[in-house]
This record gives structure tokens, C-alpha cells and sequence, in this order.
């Protein structure tokens, strides 16, 4: 990347530049776009003309303040569907904006970089909201004091080895409406066992989308599990779809069903609400034990 050719080409006064965009969805698949009229390559990334990919002008500030834009296309079968919106596929994308100087791709500047906010769709045609980087000091953090674990499985907080025999199973669908599905067998696990868990395809047109386990129940050597959300995408008899065991975030369940109970997240013993009106006295006990 030489920026200061790139500036020097732009103070000559008759440029020849153009915009490229790079999307990189959550699943490492990657698409590039270019408002010029031949397709340009850099970065091992091709980004392809004529897709009908826009954007807005660009926002950009000095402060903490978000930087915004917009871009706008048609969907197309080759490149970003309707299908693969409705299935949130593109939901969060990463995006990198260029400005480049199509005679010589290597001369360009990096003008934007962020992620995909909003889609909205509509007479075949899609709007996104860009949104930049300043957007994650949106996002909470630090820690909350609470009962309740707040690791999620397997993370680095938790620290459970998911690949752990037990704890994850692969079968095939025998039955699905894209919210409860049906597996032939699976029957050693115990009943909820995936309860609170995740359900992911992994092969099939729905492959790589997921869901939260809502529902997980065994009726004689058939296992019915349900999500809280229709996947929105088409899984078939045959697909193979991974289970993970599900976590109720109590301190019985990271000791019992996990045996993780040293690197439990959360403070079971904290003082409930009622400590906040508690007084001294000497007639009664006041540790929040049963009364004998």
C-alpha cells in the first residue's frame, strides 16, 4: 500500500480513482466490490465490478463520536442474497473501505473500517448501515456482581474443554421445521442434557447458522430439541447438526455436570436484598440461615 503515491496522483489534478469495498462475514467468507468498471485485485482479494455496490459519503470524526455511512446495492444470486440476509449471515460483517488508484492498485488509502449495523430490504434491493470502529465503546463492560456465572462455556473465563468426551454430539436431522428438530437416537445423553446449549448445522444450505437450545427432551429413542428462534434457513432430512451440552450458569451445575467448579465466574454467596434493610439485634438470627 503506497499512500503517498496515491496523494501525489491526487494533486495532479486529473485522477483516475475508485472506491473498493471488502466484506468479511463472521464465517471467514469474504466478498469485494468496486464502483470502477473492471474488476481490480489487491490483498488477495478480487473486487468485482458491476455488482451495483455504492456508498454514501463518509462521516468522520476526530472525537470518540461514531463514524457512519451507508452502502447501498442489489441483491444478486452471485454475490450477497436475499436469502443470506434473512439468514443473518451478513449480520456484523467486518468492512474495510479503499480509495485506489485503478491504474496501479498498490497506490491507495484505507478510508474507512468498521462493521455492518442495520440491513434492510427491500424491491430487491438492500441498505446497510456502516458502522465504524468508535462504535464498540458503545458495548458495557467490566464485571457484574452476581449469583449466576457470567462465563460463557468454554471461553477463556470458564476454561471447560468442550472437546471433552460427553459434552458434544454430531447427528443427523431426521425431522425439522427450522425451529424443533428430530434425531433417531442420541438417546444416552440425559433428558436437557443440551438445554441452554447451542445447535449448529454443519452441513446443507442452512450450514453454519445456529441457535440458543430452548427445548430438549427424549421420547423413547427419538430426541426433540428446539431453539428459541427459527434458524431461517432450509436444514433437511440427512444434515448433520452439533450439539453442545447446555450451562444454567448455577455454581450445582459447573460442580456437578461440568466438574469446573475452580474457575466458576459467578458469587453464590453474595447477600440477597433482603441485607439491604437488615438491622442489629440480639432475638433473632439475622445470617439469612433456617431458623430452628
Amino acid at each position: 500500500m503506497n499512500v503517498q503515491a496515491l496523494d501525489l496522483h491526487l494533486k495532479t489534478g486529473t485522477t483516475g480513482v475508485s472506491r473498493c469495498w471488502r466484506v468479511t462475514r463472521a464465517d471467514g467468507v469474504q466478498f469485494g466490490f468496486t464502483d470502477h468498471d473492471c474488476d481490480l485485485t489487491f490483498d488477495g482479494t478480487e473486487f468485482r465490478a458491476g455488482t451495483g455496490l455504492s456508498a454514501a459519503a463518509l462521516n468522520q470524526t476526530t472525537g470518540l463520536s461514531v463514524d457512519n455511512t451507508e452502502a447501498v446495492g442489489a441483491l444478486s444470486d452471485a454475490s450477497i442474497t436475499e436469502a443470506d440476509i434473512f439468514a443473518g449471515r451478513f449480520d456484523g460483517a467486518e468492512v474495510e473501505a479503499w480509495l485506489v488508484q485503478w491504474a496501479e492498485p498498490e497506490n491507495r488509502v484505507l478510508q474507512f473500517r468498521g462493521s455492518l449495523g442495520e440491513i434492510t430490504r427491500a424491491n430487491g434491493a438492500f441498505s446497510a448501515e456502516l458502522r465504524g470502529l468508535a462504535e464498540r465503546m458503545n458495548v458495557p463492560t467490566g464485571r457484574v456482581y452476581q449469583r449466576t456465572c457470567q462465563a460463557v462455556l468454554g471461553d477463556a473465563q470458564c476454561g471447560f474443554d468442550l472437546a471433552t468426551a460427553g459434552y458434544v454430539a454430531e447427528a443427523e436431522v431426521s425431522t425439522s421445521d427450522g425451529r424443533a428438530f428430530t434425531f433417531d437416537g442420541l438417546s444416552n445423553f440425559e433428558p436437557r442434557w443440551f438445554e441452554r446449549g447451542q445447535l449448529r448445522v454443519l452441513t446443507g444450505e442452512a450450514a453454519g447458522l445456529s441457535g440458543a437450545v430452548k427445548l430438549d427432551r427424549v421420547e423413547g429413542n427419538t430426541r426433540l430439541v428446539e431453539v428459541w428462534d427459527n434458524l431461517r434457513g432450509d436444514v433437511a432430512t440427512g444434515d448433520t447438526i452439533r450439539l453442545t451440552a447446555g450451562c444454567d450458569k448455577r455454581m450445582q451445575t459447573c460442580r456437578l455436570k461440568f466438574t469446573n467448579l475452580l474457575n466458576f465466574q459467578g458469587f453464590p454467596d453474595i447477600p440477597g436484598e433482603d441485607w439491604q434493610v437488615a438491622h442489629p439485634t440480639r432475638l433473632s438470627s439475622r445470617s439469612g440461615g433456617s431458623r430452628r
